[in-house]
């Protein structure tokens, strides 16, 4: 019986996923990669974060998005498993956004984080 859980994300994008976790410091590893679970079981990912205790974290993609993928019992963050995953899921979506409007041609002219934690982007454009 696996002890993998697999926790649903709204992440889609690997290259912005990856962004994110460089940019918060996080040690991770390109896959496909074995997730390293209880008594030696193993879960393949394209991303694998080794934890100290020999249990690591995954994102693994199910067909529609990356799932986080790790063995809960053993969870050793310095943040709530709810807390690291909303701190990935912003740093992925300011990525995500920077990225994909950069395709449109446009270019991040201000950005401002709120006291709330919540980040405010000003984009623009020239046109010719």
């Amino acid at each position: 019986m696996s002890h993998f859980s697999q926790i649903k994300t709204k992440i889609r994008n690997l290259e912005s996923l990856q962004a994110a976790l460089t940019e918060l410091d996080i040690d991770w590893k390109p896959g496909p990669v074995p997730v390293r679970g209880y008594r030696g079981q193993t879960y393949n990912a394209e991303v694998a974060i080794e934890q100290e205790n020999g249990y690591d974290i995954g994102f693994s993609w199910n067909g529609q998005e990356y799932e986080m993928v790790s063995d809960m019992q053993f969870w050793q963050q310095n943040l709530s498993v709810d807390g690291f995953l909303k701190q990935i899921t912003q740093r992925y979506a300011y990525h995500t956004v920077v990225q994909e409007t950069a395709k449109q041609g446009f270019q991040l002219a201000e950005q401002q984080k709120n006291e709330d934690g919540s980040i405010r982007l000003v984009l623009q454009r020239w046109s010719s």
